[in-house]
């Protein structure tokens, strides 16, 4: 049985706000993933379906390797078009905020979300929600807001009018956030909606395909000079961590997304528990912390004492303002604070 995310109340607070909204604007986090993206897109399907024109607004830009993802192609990058999303939110009588529950995720968009007035919809799988909403829809137990919102959509009775584009940016969603259902994926419902997708006439292989085998050249040789240059293993914590500067990017011709997932790969070694990727951010003078763990060991914990972030128990995220080599002297007073948990391996 799927989760019926919207009471009786909140069903009939969610009909009046759309039956009242002409302008309806769907905005997904900064350095939006595939959950953001799919969660975003799979609900303009749907609106689209019952004849409104719903925008899509993305505070910076997303990963080239989403570009395929129907409705990408109109989603507009609010740190290139600030005018255009200025003028889109003032006129907006309804905003539905998706894969965040913090203006934190938005960074220069969160003084914008501050100035707007209209009603506000929040769907989100993060802890600790803060936005003030009209609707909240928070489950920190689902696998992705792209989850949550396939339930909303099927409680909505949405289903049977489903397009196989909207099913295509759902499946992407979960998949993603959830590293192609290798963590955070072991519930029955998941795979029970996965079944509905494919029902749907979805190719999962090629969605993957499109997704995780869709990189340069170069995207490959930087993974290359990653783990043979810059990979370091701390054994006594069964650890991994490695940085990226500015100038390593632009040898490598970084682009927008290359980083995605590398730092999954450390996880790869035998009796690994935890990954951690230092990466210098190309706009901003930030560096950017990535988490990954297995089993039982909480990135979320590690990333809100160390690295001004959070997020989920095997995969969260955060920034540092400082140089490189005092990020990797915090990285080394986290695994001492965590050792008895990253000690503790039966690998």
């Amino acid at each position: 049985m799927l989760k019926q995310y919207l009471s009786a109340d909140k069903l009939s607070r969610w009909s009046q706000l759309l039956s009242n909204a002409e302008n309806v604007v769907l905005c997904g986090h900064a350095s939006p993933d595939g959950d953001a993206m799919g969660a975003s897109l799979a609900m303009c399907h749907y609106l689209q379906s019952k004849g409104r024109h719903p925008l899509v607004v993305m505070p910076n830009a997303f990963p080239d390797f989403l570009n395929w993802m129907p409705g990408s192609e109109n989603v507009v990058n609010a740190m290139y078009n600030p005018a255009a999303v200025k003028k889109m939110l003032k006129s907006a009588d309804l905003l539905i905020c998706l894969d965040f529950s913090g203006k934190e995720r938005l960074e220069e968009l969160s003084d914008w979300l501050d100035e707007s007035w209209q009603p506000r919809i929040v769907i989100d799988h993060h802890l600790n929600p803060e936005l003030a909403a009209d609707i909240m829809i928070s489950d920190p137990d689902a696998s992705s807001t792209s989850e949550i919102v396939y339930c909303l959509l099927e409680q909505l009775g949405y289903y049977d009018d489903m397009s196989a584009e909207c099913a295509m940016c759902i499946y992407c969603g979960m998949m993603t956030d959830t590293g192609g259902f290798t963590y955070n994926s072991s519930r029955p419902e998941i795979y029970y909606i996965i079944s509905r997708l494919l029902a749907k006439g979805i190719d999962k292989d090629k969605i993957y395909r499109c997704v995780y085998n869709n990189y340069s050249i170069e995207r490959l040789r930087l993974m290359g000079y990653i783990l043979n240059e810059k990979l370091r293993y701390y054994e006594l914590y069964h650890a991994a961590c490695f940085t990226l500067t500015r100038e390593e990017m632009a040898v490598f011709h970084f682009r927008k997304g290359d980083a995605e997932g590398l730092v999954n790969i450390p996880l790869q070694i035998k009796g690994a528990r935890l990954s951690i990727s230092l990466r210098e951010d190309t706009e901003k003078d930030l560096i950017r912390v990535s988490l990954r763990s297995v089993d039982d060991f909480p990135c979320n914990e590690m990333a809100a004492e160390f690295f001004n972030g959070g997020g989920h128990l095997n995969a969260s995220g955060g920034s540092l303002s400082c140089g490189m080599d005092e990020a990797l002297a915090i990285v080394e007073k986290a695994l001492e604070a965590f050792a008895p948990l990253l000690k503790d391996n039966d690998c």
